[in-house]
């Protein structure tokens, strides 16, 4: 497994999906229909997705496509967290100034995270990954094996 990698690509597409993504659907004037903008952002995101899945398994085994893109999804959603995480706790202290604060944030990120936006997160980035995966594995050439064949007696 490419672990660094994936934590660069799965950084990178976190940056582009909360900032680029949000910023296209934000100006496609849906009239403010925050359900409509909601599932625009979700399939936006889940294209997204796909293409950074691709770019991480491009030039890998194909045979292994949908577990390494399971795998690269997993590690793409808990850098998204992690992200999330250190962007709050750095924006309090940024912000305050005091250690004090900021202990008295970090219970707050619990709650963030039972929330359903972080099973929207885990789902957009899981099922098209896999989805991905699947795709490319199965176009993927059977393993030869290395066993000699048996004479036909």
């Amino acid at each position: 497994m490419r672990t660094e990698r994936a934590i660069l690509i799965a950084f990178f597409g976190n940056y582009l999906i909360n900032n680029v993504v949000a910023a296209v659907v934000a100006l496609l004037g849906l009239g403010g229909n925050a359900t409509l903008q909601y599932v625009v952002y979700f399939v936006l995101a889940a294209a997204a997705v796909i293409i950074f899945t691709w770019w991480y398994l491009k030039g890998g085994d194909k045979g292994n496509a949908m577990k390494d893109a399971a795998i690269f999804a997993g590690v793409a959603f808990l850098t998204a967290v992690v992200t999330a995480f250190v962007s709050g706790i750095s924006g309090v202290l940024t912000q305050t100034g005091s250690f004090s604060q900021l202990v008295a944030v970090l219970p707050n990120f619990w709650p963030f995270l039972w929330n359903w936006s972080t099973l929207a997160l885990l789902a957009y980035w899981i099922v098209p990954a896999a989805l991905a995966g699947w795709w490319l594995q199965r176009g993927a050439k059977p393993a030869m094996s290395s066993a000699a064949p048996r004479p036909m007696v």
